[in-house]
Parts: structure tokens; sequence; C-alpha cells
């Protein structure tokens, strides 16, 4: 259960560096826009430093999550798996956060927070 904890993990993590990119360094672009349900040009530029900023946390959620899955697959059980659990964990609490914030983001919370929490339900239950 283990090394499915840490397979989910890795793919938690590369999600959200997909959505740091999308967020810091392809904002302007209108295919990005889709993505996100941004309608204009304008609402792009109004939005680009928050999403700028946004994208900065995906990332660093998803070092987080890697450095834990680097130190459980040399041994550091221990922390390795705090650092899983702390980076997962917080991916899955953003996920809840977005949904709470409207349903209309139902499928984009689904999309980056149901791997981290398959991730952390798997590390759970092979600690047991």
């Amino acid at each position: 259960m283990q090394t499915i904890a840490m397979v989910l993990a890795g793919l938690a993590a590369a999600v959200h560096v997909y959505i740091f990119w999308l967020e810091s360094f392809a904002w302007m672009r209108p295919s990005t826009w889709r993505v996100f349900g941004i309608a204009t040009e304008e609402e792009a530029r109004t939005t680009r430093a928050l999403a700028y900023n946004q994208g900065f946390y995906n990332l660093f959620l998803a070092i987080t999550a890697g450095v834990g899955i680097v130190l459980l697959a040399t041994g550091d059980d221990a922390a390795g798996r705090a650092l899983i659990l702390a980076g997962c964990g917080s991916m899955a609490a953003a996920a809840l956060v977005l949904i709470a914030g409207s349903r209309a983001y139902a499928g984009a919370a689904l999309k980056q927070g149901l791997l981290p929490l398959l991730a952390v339900v798997a590390l759970g239950t092979s600690m047991l």
C-alpha cells in the first residue's frame, strides 16, 4: 500500500506542477482562460498577479509531496510520510475549499483533490 501511496502522491504532485505552470506562466493564453473560466483578456490581466501567486502555492505543495516520496523511498519513513501527508493533505483540503466556495468548481476540485486524497488514504492504510 505504501508503494501505491507514493505513486498516487507522485501523480498528485505532477497535476499540481501542471496547475503551477498554467497559473504562473500560461495565464495570459486563451487556452488557459478556458480551463479557469476566464472570459476576457481584461479579466485575465486583472487576475494575473493572484494566479501567479496561487500557482506557486501549488508548486510548493507538489515539492513537499515529492520530497516526501524521495525520503520514504530512501528509508526515512517518518519524515517521508509526514511530508506526503502534509503535501497531499493540503492539496485535498484545498479541493474542499474550492468546492465549498462554489459547486460550479466541483469538476476542478475533483481533478485537483482526488489523487491526493487517495494518496493520504493509501498511506494511512499502509501504516496500520
